[in-house]
């Protein structure tokens, strides 16, 4: 069933003009996969790198490949990473479940998809809720939704510890001594969670962007304090432009409450989009977009598709150009990284130091 963007109501005078973000979902809304034998799994991947090329020439921000142990499927992260060499430009954004996974051993994939990309990666945290889930491990019963997303928020907080304990210029590669790393420029994190420890360093070097991007799906209520202290992009669902400001500030607020500067944090309304979209012609789904950032109720826009080749190419060919014409959304990448695609720093590593590692 379709969920078509709502209205375009405004919500009032807003702050001022800010960049317009533009994101896509890759997989179909019904998280289908057609990955079930090698041959299956190329195609899938073939696939996917096509609709990643269509995506990077409208220069949208980033992609999102959905995830979850619920369901058979390519593992998003991996495909990423294997298309990751056929684009330039456009971001990678994985779901990665931190529930019944080990958070050292996610925190290094995302870092070598950032490698892998050139620090083009980010990760989209989620959550495992279901037994059916919890019984694949066999470790430990489903614990409930606000359990989970504490643990999924320690999990952000020890990935970006793991990522920061390679100090960024740890390696000296040094031939002549055969030494590879600085020892005083790594760090242990000694991490205790609720469910977990990590003591640390990371095994991969600091990531070109210091830390992935991190994502969170912010439309369920358990999830927001998450993303209002660790996300850098938060993903929103919303009936009315309303409802969409009205999040956004809840969000904004709890980034500041958790001693978070909120203009570093991105909202995106995400919504499923089909043919129905375009219903009242190819202008109207640009003009809601234009309405609701232009009114800051949003910070940009995340595509799901019902169909990803048939409605990212409408997408991309129709809504993108117009939204260009108003002079609202870029004709290229102007930066390398996804972090400066989205208008945010690249941070410095909470270890830096001059001194040895204790």
């Amino acid at each position: 069933m379709t969920t078509a963007p709502p209205s375009a109501s405004r919500p009032g005078p807003g702050p001022r003009v800010r960049p317009l973000h533009l994101a896509a979902e890759l997989t179909p809304a019904a998280g289908t996969s057609a990955a079930g034998t090698a041959a299956g799994a190329a195609t899938a991947a073939a696939r996917t790198a096509a609709l990643a090329r269509l995506a990077e020439a409208a220069a949208l921000d980033f992609l999102t490949h959905d995830d979850s142990f619920a369901r058979p499927g390519l593992d998003a992260l991996a495909i990423l990473a294997r298309i990751a060499p056929e684009t330039r430009s456009i971001g990678l954004v994985p779901t990665v479940t931190t529930t019944h996974t080990e958070p050292f051993h996610v925190q290094a994939a995302v870092a070598t998809l950032d490698w892998v990309s050139r620090g083009r990666a980010g990760w989209r945290i989620a959550v495992s809720p279901t037994g059916t889930e919890a019984r694949l491990f066999g470790r430990r019963p489903a614990p409930p939704a606000a359990e989970l997303w504490q643990e999924a928020g320690e999990v952000a907080e020890v990935a970006r510890k793991l990522w920061d304990s390679w100090e960024d210029d740890a390696e000296i590669r040094d031939t002549a001594t055969g030494r590879f790393v600085d020892r005083r420029k790594l760090h242990h994190v000694d991490f205790q969670g609720s469910a977990f420890s990590v003591k640390g360093p990371s095994i991969v070097p600091r990531p070109p962007q210091g830390n992935p991007v991190t994502v969170v799906d912010a439309t369920r209520p358990a999830a927001r304090d998450t993303a209002a202290q660790h996300a850098d992009v938060a993903l929103v669902r919303a009936a009315s432009a309303e409802e969409a400001a009205a999040l956004r500030t809840e969000l904004r607020q709890g980034a500041r409450a958790h001693g978070r500067d909120p203009d570093r944090l991105r909202v995106l309304l995400s919504a499923t989009v089909g043919p129905g979209t375009y219903e009242d012609g190819p202008g109207a789904l640009a003009e809601l977009i234009a309405s609701w950032h232009g009114g800051g109720a949003i910070d940009g826009f995340h595509l799901v598709p019902e169909d990803p080749e048939r409605d990212l190419a409408r997408f991309t060919g129709e809504t993108v150009n117009r939204l260009r014409a108003r002079g609202l959304f870029r004709t290229a990448h102007e930066g390398a990284t996804l972090r400066d695609h989205l208008g945010l720093p690249r941070p410095v590593s909470q270890y830096t130091t001059t001194g040895a590692t204790p």
